[in-house]
């Protein structure tokens, strides 16, 4: 008796913007939202690994981001380009003063993942532990029924990023996630190697990085069809070959 074959699933090909569309929309965003949506195109990041990101996972020296319990319960680095540097620092003195804010209220603690509430006492309050990207707003954890501060909603980024693709012109369906495929893209048409690739946004297969050969500008018009090579051929080298036939 035959044992059942499990279909596979179907891999659609994924929406990718331009180099320059990248550039347009994210010319089209402002402030935080900016900032999130350049960090996603820049090392790869789902749109939930950015808002999670705590002060500690950002690696100034080393230009790497730190991805803490991501899909698949893995960590892994990623790129933090220096441009970004700058805008980052800005930032983060915001959400200090702000986190300090909380603090001199009595409040300042933030969710710990795991266990680390109980084996690292006093570090929800510790600065490096905060949310790179927090609310605006307290919120009530329905867990615990403690009142913190979390981290930016997906919500309000999905739509600025929606808003600014129609700002910018671009009629693909942009979304958090084409700015990760865009990456991947990217990356690739640059030459990096695909195992690089595969590691960087955390493709548990490098066949899913192997997806993103099929959309990447292979740049087409630099490459000579077999048609025009051939036609070519014979527009340049036929008198030459009934020349030489013609002395034969």
């Amino acid at each position: 008796e035959l044992a059942p074959v499990r279909s596979r699933k179907s891999r659609r090909m994924p929406t990718v913007l331009s180099g320059e569309e990248t550039r347009a929309l994210l010319a089209c965003m402002h402030g935080t939202h900016k900032l999130v949506a350049e960090t996603m195109y820049a090392g790869g990041l789902r749109l939930g690994e950015a808002l999670r990101l705590r002060v500690h996972d950002l690696d100034f020296d080393n230009h790497q981001l730190f991805i803490r319990d991501s899909k698949g319960n893995k960590d892994r680095a990623t790129l933090f380009p220096s441009i970004l540097h700058s805008a980052y620092r800005a930032h983060l003195a915001g959400a200090r003063s702000l986190h300090q804010s909380d603090l001199s209220e009595g409040r300042g603690e933030v969710a710990l993942p795991d266990a680390l509430a109980r084996k690292l006492p006093g570090a929800a309050r510790r600065w490096g532990w905060q949310y790179v990207f927090p609310s605006a707003k307290l919120s009530k954890d329905p867990r615990s029924g403690v009142t913190r501060r979390h981290h930016l909603h997906e919500s309000p980024l999905q739509r600025a990023i929606a808003f600014a693709a129609r700002q910018a012109g671009i009629s693909k369906r942009a979304t958090s996630h084409v700015l990760r495929h865009s990456f991947a893209t990217h990356m690739l048409e640059s030459g990096a190697n695909i195992r690089l690739v595969q590691e960087l946004p955390g493709h548990e297969d490098v066949s899913t990085t192997e997806i993103y050969t099929h959309v990447m500008d292979k740049n087409f018009r630099r490459i000579e069809s077999l048609i025009e090579r051939l036609t070519g051929a014979q527009e340049d080298g036929s008198d030459q070959r009934v020349t030489a036939a013609a002395r034969s």
